[in-house]
């Protein structure tokens, strides 16, 4: 019994010293619970909806006031033509779009039957199904009242699906986990490995090398760059062959975009290795900045629409919501370098800011 008091003694010692895995250890369960609290959401709000009028007239007018006066639309943009939804569906500006027939007004009127045709960005089924549903009976809830008033009025509305027709929800998964399985190689396992290296003292051997401190770096992150290379390669044949899941875009893009998003979770790994001085703490650190914000606010599983305003805010931090946008529009939506500039840039602003902050702040542990 007196051994076993020592070790908890010893244990707790060692806990409450150490204040970083104190912090971790009563930060984390608080945390979690607030981003599954939070992220963990079904409901259908702020859905962006795109409407093709080519004869605006009153009956219209008085549909697009329905949907804006729900609370769960924002209309974002009246075009003329169908052909001008193409642009806004790849570049996710538009999630449904509704389109009027021609002299919708004038039909309903006479009496006869009045098309809508409604498209839906189905690269998530499930969401895409819900924000269909809404939209449906917006339309009949309008042709109800109409009725009421007297007369035989019918409105039909038509149903498509974009770059997932058959709704299947592989097609939605297989792209956000590619970056779930970078994330693990690169930015788990390269703060596992600088930490082992403090914690078996054989980084000082490393010091007093002619090696330079970025020259350890790349030493110990190369393999991990390499390894996760061959990890997106591994995930594109498996998505294709396995799941058949389409890659319609450009496959040499998808790999560059890739090996851009190594380089952010590698920058990130050496960050907090630079800043934890256990494997325990920087696994823990690890989870908790990499792999659950990859999971909960990266739109992989949830849509961000659905999340509170503060967590849509927060997610624009994550390097995986990035590229989540990026692997779904290149392999869903066959989009190439055009329209995923802006995703681009901000994974390389990303590299950048990270590579600065993880070598400063390697060379200041260091010393």
């Amino acid at each position: 019994m007196n051994a076993l008091r020592g070790l908890l003694r010893k244990e707790c010692y060692h806990i409450l010293r150490d204040r970083r895995t104190l912090a971790v250890l009563v930060f984390m369960p608080i945390i979690q619970v607030i981003l599954f609290g939070f992220s963990i959401r079904t409901d259908v709000t702020g859905v962006r909806l795109a409407i093709v009028d080519p004869t605006p007239d009153a009956t219209t007018l008085a549909l697009r006031n329905r949907f804006q006066a729900t609370g769960t639309f924002r209309i974002v943009a009246v075009v003329p033509s169908q052909a001008d939804l193409a642009p806004l569906f790849q570049t996710d500006t538009a999630q449904v779009a509704v389109e009027f027939q021609p002299r919708f007004g004038e039909r309903i009127a006479s009496g006869e039957v009045a098309q809508v045709l409604i498209t839906t960005d189905a690269t998530e089924p499930n969401s895409g199904s819900a924000r269909q549903s809404y939209v449906t009976a917006v339309i009949q809830n309008y042709e109800q009242g109409l009725r009421q008033r007297g007369g035989g009025i019918r409105i039909v509305p038509r149903m498509r699906a974009r770059f997932n027709p058959t709704r299947e929800s592989t097609n939605l998964f297989v792209p956000g986990l590619m970056a779930m399985v970078l994330t693990v190689i690169a930015a788990l396992m390269t703060a596992l490995s600088l930490t082992r290296e403090k914690e078996t003292g054989t980084m000082e051997v490393l010091l007093v090398s002619p090696l330079r401190p970025w020259q350890i770096i790349v030493g110990k992150v190369a393999p991990y760059l390499a390894i996760g290379f061959v990890s997106v390669i591994t995930v594109l044949l498996e998505a294709k062959l396995v799941f058949h899941v389409p890659i319609r875009g450009s496959v040499t893009l998808l790999l560059v975009e890739g090996t851009l998003f190594i380089l952010v979770s590698l920058s990130l790994g050496i960050l907090i290795s630079a800043r934890t001085s256990s494997q325990r703490v920087a696994m823990m650190a690890a989870m908790m900045g990499t792999m659950l914000p990859t999971q909960m606010l990266s739109g992989f599983i949830f849509p961000l629409e659905s999340m509170p305003r503060a967590l849509q805010w927060t997610a624009n931090i994550i390097p995986a919501k990035w590229f989540v946008l990026v692997a779904r529009g290149i392999m869903l939506k066959g989009v190439g370098f055009t329209y995923l500039w802006t995703e681009t840039l901000v994974l390389g602003l990303m590299t950048l800011v990270l590579l600065v902050a993880s070598t400063r702040s390697f060379k200041v542990r260091l010393q």
